[in-house]
């Protein structure tokens, strides 16, 4: 007890045992990611083996995506229950156990539910994944340990392509979903070195987790239902009810001391403008990368092999530019590094949506790299304040709050192009052009944020 008492307090972990830390975290973090973005290669493999059709084989994808976002706030607040390290790793002993029933796989619905059962476990680490950064590193350093994870995520969705094509085609489809396992055991083997379990005497919250993830799942499910013209009226249905269902779940929450959608946090206007910036940049850059391969293939001519590699400058200078954004973000303020890194963002954005009639690699290479260096510029800093200025007992809420605004950018991204390119409107400048807007929505909020910080000192 007098141990976690001292790690309560302590700023940071102490050296040798930080370092282990990152590791174990940066391996769950990287098991997660590729997780998430290998499968998409596979697809086309498991609905020939499994007697489905393309369409129905995405849903291995959009599974994995709805139960992660569905659980990450109602498991962030029982991390703060039962302590961050200790759901961590319950949440890889239930994935290592649904990716060991994906190699007994002979029918679809089963592979539905051992991704879903995969998703369960990576959101119970995700939930708690950032309160953990906020312990392992000193104050000052929070921005550098942001800036290390964005390199881990950047890293794994680079390699996820070329990992899961390789595998595909050189072995059983099911290793897709195998390979990355073993960074989930590396992980548990050195876990003891991440900060003490910490819980908190508190209820637990079974009612307002069902009715969050009920939300979650009418409102990102019905968006996704939304994109296919033959589900269209169901999703618009779908949505309604779910936002029907979020009014009033808020009105539940103001209530409750500790929720587990985490009105009071978003109340404050530094870490409420800041959830919404996040969810706009991360729109603005999911709708890039989605629309872009449609573009280069389908206008532009490129064979699918080379798309990849066109769209490889984005994550390989995403790799350098996010720790040194985490570097800036501990000596410089955020709302500087994000409102010049969004500046930067439209000009590339601008760039891509008016590209010329036949472009070459260099040409959309460069543009790429421009875009990636803005929004490396905003995620660190940005998410460096969430966690950084969040009360230290709703840490897990905080670290919940932002993986939920990352995921609900990117889900959201998507479904836009998907809805673009149903309407016939995905092929053009419109898909850069509405991400443009989203990157505009994140340097106001980013903006007003420092507008609201300043008055309140002042008074």
């Amino acid at each position: 007890m007098a141990q976690v008492r001292e790690q309560a307090t302590r700023d940071g972990l102490p050296m040798p045992r930080r370092v282990l830390a990152i590791v174990a975290i940066s391996f769950g973090t990287a098991l997660f990611v590729l997780d998430g973005a290998i499968a998409n290669v596979a697809l086309p493999t498991i609905a020939r083996e499994l007697g489905v059709t393309n369409g129905v084989a995405t849903n291995v994808v959009t599974v994995y995506q709805l139960v992660l976002v569905m659980g990450l706030l109602p498991f962030s607040n029982m991390g703060d229950r039962i302590g961050h390290r200790r759901l961590y790793q319950i949440g890889q002993a239930i994935f290592l156990l649904a990716t060991t029933a994906i190699f007994f796989v002979a029918s679809f619905p089963v592979l539905l539910l051992a991704r879903a059962g995969q998703a369960i476990g990576a959101g119970m680490a995700l939930s708690v994944a950032a309160a953990m950064l906020r312990e392992i590193y000193p104050a000052k350093s929070l921005g550098s340990g942001m800036g290390i994870n964005s390199v881990i995520v950047a890293t794994s969705y680079a390699i996820a392509p070329t990992l899961g094509g390789f595998i595909v085609e050189h072995f059983d489809w099911r290793w897709v979903f195998v390979v990355a396992a073993p960074l989930a055991v590396l992980s548990l083997v050195i876990g003891r070195s991440l900060p003490e379990p910490v819980a908190h005497e508190r209820s637990p919250e079974r009612l307002s987790g069902l009715w969050s993830a009920l939300t979650v799942l009418l409102l990102i499910g019905g968006l996704q239902l939304a994109t296919h013209g033959e589900t269209t009226l169901a999703g618009i249905v779908a949505v309604a009810l779910g936002a029907l269902s979020a009014v009033y779940l808020v009105k539940r929450e103001r209530a409750r001391s500790n929720p587990v959608v985490p009105v009071d946090l978003l109340a404050n206007p530094v870490l409420g403008l800041s959830a919404l910036a996040a969810v706009a940049a991360f729109l603005a850059s999911s709708s890039l990368m989605v629309a872009l391969p449609f573009r280069f293939e389908q206008v532009y001519g490129y064979a699918p092999a080379e798309v990849g590699l066109l769209l490889l400058p984005f994550p390989l200078t995403m790799l350098f530019v996010a720790p040194a954004a985490g570097w800036l973000s501990d000596r410089v303020a955020a709302t500087k590094l994000g409102v010049t890194g969004m500046a930067i963002a439209i000009v590339a954005l601008l760039l891509l949506a008016f590209l010329p009639e036949a472009p070459g690699p260099t040409a959309i290479g460069w543009r790429l790299s421009l875009a990636a260096l803005g929004f490396g510029l905003f995620f660190a800093p940005n998410s460096r304040l969430i966690i950084g200025r969040a009360p230290k007992e709703r840490s897990a809420a905080a670290g919940g709050m932002l993986s939920t605004s990352r995921l609900m950018g990117q889900t959201l991204g998507a479904a836009l192009i998907g809805l673009l390119l149903v309407m016939g409107a995905g092929l053009g400048e419109v898909p850069m052009l509405a991400a443009c807007g989203f990157a505009v929505l994140a340097a106001v909020c980013s903006l007003t944020r420092f507008a609201r910080a300043r008055r309140s000192a002042t008074n």
